[in-house]
C-alpha cells in the first residue's frame, strides 16, 4: 500500500464509512449495527474477529462482502482435523521445469482471511495461524515472509457442535480483538432476504468497491489521530482492573483487552465524525472486546451468560468520567 496517501479528516472517514456500510447492506439484510462494529475492527490496527454463531447466518458472506467493498483480497479456509500447517502457510515444492525448489504461498497470504470453524483444526495448525495473527509473518524453512498489509482474520466457530473439535486456548482467544454474534434475522428481514433472491435470479451478489486499498490505509491512519482524554483512558483501565477483582472471575482481562478497547473506541468515534472519544464509545465495545478474555471460576464454566452478567456489574460499578467539550 502507498504510505504517502494523505490523511483523511474524520468527516471524510465518517462519509466513507457510511458508504461502505450501505454497499455491504446490499448483501446483508438487517444487521447494520453488527456491520458497523465489524468495520470498527477493520479500521483498528491489529484487529482480528471471532464470530461464534450457528451455521447459515452469512458469516462468510459478510467477510467476503467487506473485502470486496474495501478493495481487499479475500480467501477462505475450511478448517478440519486433518488440516496441516503447510496447508495454510504454503511451502517450497520442487519445480521440475526450473530444476529447483520454488515457494508456493498458502491462503494466509491475503488481506482478509476467513478461518471457517477454526476450532476443528488441530493445535499445531492453530499455532501456525497464531504466528500470522500476532507477528504478521510466516516462517517457512527458516525464512520469514511478511504477510500483506492489512492482514485480518475473521474466524468462525459453531457453538453447538463440539465433537471432534479442539477448543481455542486462552492465549489464542486473547488475540481476537472482539468476539461477536450475528443472530437470526427477524421474520420481516428474512422475508426481504427471500425477495431479494427472487428478484436477483441468482445466488451471487454483485458488490462494488467503495474505497481503494490506499484510501482504506488512510482511514486507518486517521483513526490513529483520534484524541482520547486521559480520564477516558483511566476509565478503560478501571473497567479492566475491576474484572480482575470480580468474585466470579478466576483470571481477568489482560492489558491486550485494554488496548483493544482503546483502538475500537477511536475507530468508533471517527466513524461518527468525532476526533475524540467519549465514555459511551467504551461502553459500546465493553462486552465484545472483554467478554472472551474473562476466565470464570470453575463452577461457572458451564454457563453461557455469566460473562455478560459480570461485565454488566463491572460497568455499573465503575464511575463514568465527565470530560470537557474542549478536549484539546
Amino acid at each position: 500500500m502507498m504510505d504517502n496517501f494523505p490523511v483523511l479528516t474524520v468527516e471524510q472517514l465518517a462519509g466513507y464509512s457510511e458508504k461502505i456500510i450501505e454497499e455491504v447492506e446490499k448483501a446483508i439484510v438487517g444487521k447494520k449495527e453488527t456491520l458497523r462494529r465489524l468495520l470498527a475492527v477493520f479500521l483498528s490496527n491489529g484487529g482480528h474477529i471471532l464470530i461464534e454463531d450457528y451455521p447459515g447466518l452469512a458469516k462468510t458472506l459478510i467477510a467476503n462482502s467487506f473485502a470486496t467493498v474495501l478493495g481487499l483480497q479475500f480467501k477462505r479456509i475450511q478448517f478440519t482435523p486433518d488440516l496441516l500447517p503447510g496447508d495454510i502457510t504454503g511451502g517450497y515444492i520442487f519445480d521440475y521445469l526450473q530444476n529447483k525448489f520454488v515457494l508456493r504461498k498458502g491462503p494466509l497470504f491475503t488481506n482478509i482471511l476467513v478461518a471457517d470453524e477454526i476450532n476443528r483444526a488441530s493445535p499445531k495448525t492453530q499455532s501456525a495461524l497464531l504466528e500470522a495473527m500476532q507477528e504478521y509473518q510466516v516462517t517457512l524453512e527458516g525464512d520469514t515472509l511478511e504477510l500483506p498489509d492489512p492482514f485480518i482474520v475473521v474466524a468462525t466457530q459453531n457453538p453447538i457442535e463440539y465433537e471432534g473439535t479442539f477448543p481455542l486456548p486462552e492465549a489464542q482467544l486473547d488475540r481476537f480483538m472482539v468476539k461477536l454474534r450475528i443472530g437470526y434475522p427477524n421474520p420481516d428481514q428474512e422475508q426481504e432476504i427471500l425477495e431479494r433472491r427472487r428478484l436477483r435470479k441468482q445466488d451471487s451478489i454483485a458488490l462494488n468497491p467503495v474505497v481503494s486499498p490506499q484510501v482504506f490505509s488512510a482511514m486507518r491512519k486517521t483513526v490513529e489521530e483520534v484524541y482520547i482524554h486521559p480520564d477516558v483512558q483511566r476509565y478503560i483501565v478501571d473497567l479492566v482492573t475491576r474484572t480482575r477483582d470480580h468474585r466470579q472471575v478466576a483470571i481477568g482481562v489482560s492489558p491486550r483487552g485494554s488496548l483493544a478497547l482503546l483502538k475500537l473506541t477511536r475507530a468508533w468515534a471517527a466513524m461518527h465524525g468525532r476526533d475524540y472519544v467519549v465514555p459511551d464509545d467504551v461502553k459500546q465495545f465493553a462486552h465484545d472486546a472483554l467478554g472472551h478474555r474473562i476466565i470464570l471460576e470453575p463452577s461457572l464454566w458451564g454457563s453461557k451468560t455469566v460473562e455478560n452478567t459480570v461485565l454488566d456489574e463491572v460497568l455499573q460499578s465503575v464511575s463514568v468520567p465527565v470530560i470537557p467539550v474542549e478536549h484539546e
